[in-house]
């Protein structure tokens, strides 16, 4: 069974009930805190995580998070009531209820988090939930593209959004994110501003599907349904517009601030609306309103003024409520009918009346009309368009157009399907079961509220959100219905009339898109390109390394050795050599002799028992030297050891193929050398300092009191470090297996 595709069944159970109530309860949790909050008060909750490095896991309940939090909750449970029938009898459903829940965790974690480093946790447990989402389909290979391409996308964002927050943490001193939101100026006037910034929007951009990293996110329609209306909603595309809220007390009120995110939200929300009416799928154009709406939000978020900053808080509400009704909507269609195209859709008004009411309120929020809270979202946007200080014209004149194009695909999506033409003869549409359409005309409901008692927002979110994006309540501009005669009045009614208009005309509008946009370069297809050229590459990589020849391995393993060595000397200052040969006596010089002696013979020797013992030579050197700095127990195990890897080398060697002649090989002779200088430059300057002996200290303390032995290194071997000897046996064993499978391999190949 396709995962889109519903069975007859009535629900999935327990497995269906209890993902319900969690998130249910989640959401009643939330809005307990409404009260609080609504008095512009702040909730921190914070314990000790990593002490050593400043780190803490910490919670941060503002206006912000708690409006992203209701929304992520409160849709969340309408979504899981909605799937339990729409997936209904699904095999694979405790698969998907797990995966949604763990994202809707995942996306709360994200919004309440108060350290940095807990941020980007959570932020990447976004990335990997919604990949399971997108991919759950995972029969299909489009589906598992898609995924992908998801994953691609957002993780490459991931990476710089680390790099970001990790010099932040390091400019502010504290990676307490209410902490460094005090520190504006500090932060603004740090040289490291621009690099921070930058490698934030990169993370923000991919999150939230920016020109150019858009075309991920229609793609990501090959997820069920209701992820669509999730993940559109009030989760993960709204992440990376999250990101740019929280940060933006501390980050905003400069050039680059201002341009980037007021150039490319406009242009984001411009090329979706273009977008979205040249597509007859209905998901794929609710999807790039989205995109739309993504850009609006940020566009905003670039300006100061209050009047922009409440336009986005409102119109992040009245966004989330209209979309996920608009999807869950077409989710009732798609399954009534078994097709999403607009021209095999028509006359399900009087089919599908409850679908019908509850997409006609959507959809009147979502093109503006009054009374509906969309309304009041688009002219507090034309206010705050007007009322940014750098162009306002070219702010005025892209919401404009956006918000046109809106009201057109709202007629598209919400009009046509129910009450133009009729219903093909192969379609059999009837009402959805309640608990389908239970969100969509709870959420399309609310808008209609929300936008007849604007109040009710007004002091419990918008007032407390703007106060987080401001610091200053004052900010926050009055929500109503009538603000009187004015710029955003008319610029609302010449919305009304060119919307209408391109609706009329949208079939002839959307050949002319389809023209004109098929000239400009397809990034989805680009991206096939890049992972065929990725795959390329990786595939001569692959050659050129994995040559099959061990010596060309360990060449480049000491050459890398050598290279991190010098490299690391050469920039904190090669040690000063300072020697003392007083102490030094003939045992000592007799001794470096001999393993200097050792090794050169293993070196150069054709003859593999020559071979064998000079490389025996070099253990009881080492074991000698133990003896004289006054180790006997280690220098008996040096002894066992080299006594076993000689006899172990002897039967190897007796079984392998003469040692080829010794030749001189400049390449290696220089490397040889570069390691073994190095080292020695290492250890003089190891041995030149001061020893650091509290360790020692401890170690003759504690040994008899604590582990009731008297031999201080067996105390050490077995007790202070028995997972290091645990994993040298397992070194041991694990060699000794090898060797035993090479012989009999070796002795098999011999007797055919």
């Amino acid at each position: 069974m396709a995962a889109d595709t519903p069975s007859n069944a009535s629900g999935n159970g327990i497995s269906g009930v209890i993902p319900i109530l969690f998130a249910g309860a989640l959401f009643v949790y939330f809005l307990t805190l409404v009260p609080t909050i609504a008095t512009l008060e702040v909730i921190r909750w914070s314990v000790p995580w990593i002490p050593s490095l400043g780190i803490e896991f910490s919670f941060l309940v503002d206006g912000l998070s708690l409006t992203f939090s209701l929304l992520i909750s409160g849709i969340g449970t309408l979504v899981l009531l909605y799937s339990n029938t729409y997936l209904a009898g699904h095999p694979q459903y405790d698969r998907f209820w797990m995966f949604l829940t763990a994202f809707m965790v995942s996306m709360l974690g994200l919004v309440l988090a108060d350290d940095l480093i807990l941020l980007f946790v959570f932020w990447e447990l976004t990335t990997l939930t919604s990949y399971m989402l997108i991919g759950f389909s995972h029969e299909a290979e489009k589906s598992r593209r898609n995924a992908l391409q998801a994953l691609f996308v957002t993780g490459a964002g991931a990476l710089a959004f680390l790099a970001g927050l990790i010099l932040l943490g390091a400019v502010a001193g504290t990676t307490s994110i209410s902490g460094i939101l005090t520190m504006g100026d500090e932060l603004k006037a740090h040289a490291l501003y621009l690099p921070i910034l930058i490698l934030l929007l990169a993370g923000a951009f991919t999150k939230s599907a920016q020109v150019p990293f858009h075309f991920w996110l229609p793609n990501a329609m090959a997820a069920p349904t209701p992820v669509s209306a999730f993940l559109h909603s009030a989760t993960m595309v709204k992440a990376g517009v999250y990101i740019l809220a929280r940060i933006h007390p501390a980050m905003s009120g400069t050039d680059v601030w201002l341009w980037t995110l007021t150039i490319l939200g406009a242009f984001t929300a411009v090329f979706a609306s273009l977008q979205s009416l040249r597509q007859t799928d209905l998901k794929q154009a609710l999807a790039y309103t989205t995109l739309m709406a993504l850009g609006t939000l940020t566009l905003f978020l670039g300006q100061e003024s209050g009047y922009a900053m409440t336009a986005f808080a409102t119109f992040l509400i009245v966004h989330s409520l209209y979309k996920a009704a608009l999807f869950l909507v077409v989710g009732c269609i798609d399954k009534s009918t078994g097709t999403r195209e607009t021209d095999q859709l028509g006359g399900l008004g009087r089919l599908m009346p409850v679908t019908a009411f509850a997409a006609a309120l959507a959809a009147m929020s979502m093109a503006g009309f009054p009374p509906f809270l969309g309304f009041i979202g688009k002219e507090l946007k034309y206010a705050g368009a007007i009322a940014v200080a750098s162009e306002p014209i070219f702010v005025a004149g892209a919401a404009l157009l956006a918000n046109s194009l809106m009201l057109a695909v709202a007629g598209v999506v919400a009009f046509r399907p129910f009450w133009r033409g009729s219903v093909q003869s192969t379609q059999n549409p009837k009402e959805a079961p309640w608990q389908m359409m239970m969100g969509p005309v709870l959420l399309a409901i609310l808008g209609t509220v929300f936008g007849i008692y604007p109040d009710l927002l007004q002091v419990a979110l918008i007032n407390p959100t703007v106060l987080s994006l401001t610091g200053e309540v004052e900010e926050a501009k009055e929500l109503k219905l009538w603000a009187g005669v004015n710029v955003p009045l008319f610029l609302s009614i010449a919305t009304f009339v060119i919307g209408l208009a391109i609706y009329a005309a949208h079939v002839r509008i959307r050949a002319m898109i389809n023209t004109s946009l098929n000239t400009l370069p397809n990034l989805d297809l680009k991206w096939d390109s890049f992972l065929d050229g990725l795959k390329a590459l990786a595939k001569w990589q692959t050659q050129v390394v994995q040559n099959g020849k061990l010596s060309s391995y360990l060449f480049a393993t000491f050459l890398t050795i050598a290279a991190g060595i010098i490299l690391t000397l050469i920039y904190t200052g090669i040690p000063a050599i300072t020697m003392d040969l007083a102490d030094v006596e003939w045992k000592h010089t007799s001794i470096a002799l001999l393993i200097a002696a050792g090794a050169i013979l293993t070196l150069v020797t054709s003859s593999r028992i020559a071979a064998i013992a000079a490389l025996g030579v070099v253990g009881i050197g080492i074991a000698l030297v133990f003896i004289v700095f006054s180790a006997p127990d280690v220098a008996i195990t040096q002894l066992l050891v080299e006594t076993l890897i000689v006899v172990l080398v002897a039967v190897v060697m007796l079984s392998l193929p003469s040692l080829p002649k010794a030749t001189f090989n400049l390449n290696h002779a220089v490397l040889s050398i570069a390691v073994g200088g190095a080292v020695t430059l290492i250890l003089i300057a190891v041995v030149s300092s001061p020893l650091d002996l509290r360790l020692t200290d401890y170690f003759e303390v504690t040994s008899w009191p604590e582990a009731f032995g008297r031999n201080i290194v067996n105390v050490i071997l077995v007790d202070f470090r028995a997972l290091d000897t645990f994993g040298e046996i397992a070194v041991v064993v694990i060699a000794a297996l090898s060797a035993y499978a090479l012989l009999r391999t070796t002795r098999k190949g011999d007797e055919q």
